[in-house]
């Protein structure tokens, strides 16, 4: 009964200070004039506070991959911050930790058998660049200091990942960035790809450059490429068949270490497998992950990384001393742990990767009905991720894309947008009857907007 009258009184009030709080990512200004505000979720729907109800079609932030409030989590949760809220994991440790990386490496492909945990994905790319330099050290090759990430890429916001990172509005308010990283060129070309289903058939080439890029620098300097398998945040960018394996063949050659973002990809958004690696068929040195590993309900990442660069930190001579000197008051917390524990039995209890896999014809025939709406100049999609792109409104770049996301939440639909392209990434568990639903309000969307 409390938590029924909690909700009613969220439904209809809304705060009576908007000022304070700062928000992420966000026209501040412009939000606060007219706020959207969500304050229940189930299963695939959001509610708003004027107790709508939302159809998710964004997984929250890409996140939420089992669906809002499983009840499974939530209980889960809840013993565990009744009989261990925290405990630390500098010299000590808590057997939640340990099983929760057990877990994690069960569904990891070979040879990626160790675990460090993070609180973020942004958290987990700064350390994965951190262990790439580590480890090259530790080898005696500590001139191998510059990192390559890619145009468009995204990850994360600590400076590590900005600086890897490739997509401008993100670095350009914070001066200079990580000296000696450098960037592929992005792999997207409208003349050449528009309208692919799946990976697009044009453009491993362009991870050739990579080649250009060593030869300029010396390899003896690189330490790390880093990409997102399939670029999210910029837009849904497929990967170009072939371009991965042309990066492994490339790094390997090379002694340069492969680090896969999988923030995004990771727990089953490309369907079939947990990992975008486990996808494609390539296997990296590391692989960085969060979001769907606690299914968005409490904040935690994990760095995955090759048992290679695990056995090379622990053959350091002194056993007394700290192999690694990087690590989180959080990392490996206790009501993270648990979290995730509860959410990969889903996973896998419920098949959910599998289930992707199944309902992705629906989902790319679905996507590609829209090739006829109005403004739409590619559309791209694999398992149940699908990027729209519209053409940009003379002047007003961003504006369709942002009006079309405003339209479909006022008629009951979340959708995500980047710059004039629409993103769409929702819970696994969607029927297709929701799947019509959801597309069928982005068209309305679309043709509503000028």
């Amino acid at each position: 009964m409390a938590l029924l009258n909690l909700l009613e009184c969220a439904v209809q009030t809304l705060p009576n200070d908007l000022d304070t709080y700062w928000m992420p990512f966000t026209a501040n200004r412009q939000f606060k004039q007219a706020p959207r505000m969500l304050v229940a979720a189930e299963g695939m729907y959001y509610r708003s506070r004027d107790n709508r109800q939302i159809l998710d079609g964004t997984s929250g932030l890409w996140c939420v991959n089992a669906g809002h409030a499983r009840p499974e989590i939530t209980e889960t949760v809840h013993r565990q911050l009744a009989t261990l809220d925290y405990a630390p994991s500098f010299q000590m440790g808590h057997p939640i930790a340990f099983e929760a990386a057990a877990k994690l490496r069960a569904l990891l492909p070979p040879p990626l058998g160790h675990v460090f945990f993070t609180n973020s994905g942004s958290e987990s790319v700064d350390t994965a660049l951190k262990i790439a330099l580590a480890y090259h050290q530790v080898r005696g090759q500590g001139s191998r200091t510059r990192l390559i990430g890619r145009e468009r890429g995204y990850h994360g916001v600590g400076f590590g990942g900005i600086s890897v990172g490739g997509i401008p509005g993100n670095r350009r308010q914070f001066g200079a960035q990580l000296p000696g990283v450098d960037h592929l060129p992005h792999t997207h070309n409208l003349a050449e790809n528009a309208f692919s289903r799946g990976q697009p058939a044009w453009g491993a080439h362009l991870a050739d450059d990579l080649e250009r890029i060593i030869a300029l620098h010396d390899p003896s300097t690189i330490a790390a490429v880093i990409v997102e398998p399939m670029a999210g945040s910029t837009g849904v960018l497929m990967p170009p068949k072939g371009y991965l394996e042309r990066l492994r063949d490339i790094c390997t050659r090379y002694g340069i270490l492969l680090i896969f973002d999988e923030v995004i990809t990771g727990f089953g958004r490309l369907g079939g497998h947990a990992f975008a690696a486990q996808k494609f068929g390539v296997t990296p040195d590391m692989i960085t992950m969060a979001k769907g590993l606690t299914n968005g309900a409490i904040p935690m990442g994990a760095v995955a990384t090759s048992d290679e660069i695990h056995a090379t930190f622990m053959a350091q001579p002194n056993q007394a001393a700290i192999e690694l000197a990087h690590g989180y008051t959080y990392s490996g917390h206790p009501v993270a742990c648990a979290a995730a524990i509860a959410t990969l039995d889903i996973y896998r209890r419920d098949g959910l990767f599998a289930r992707a896999e199944e309902l992705a014809s629906h989902f790319e025939n679905a996507a590609h009905a829209l090739r006829d709406a109005p403004h739409v100049i590619d559309i791209r999609n694999m398992g149940l991720v699908a990027g729209i792109e519209l053409a940009s409104r003379p002047g007003q770049p961003g504006a369709r894309a942002y009006e079309t996301f405003v339209r479909c939440f006022e008629n009951g639909t979340l959708i995500r947008v980047t710059g004039d392209i629409i993103a769409l990434s929702p819970p696994l568990i969607i029927s297709r009857q929701q799947i019509d639903e959801l597309f069928e309000a982005a068209r309305n969307a679309l043709e509503a907007v000028a």
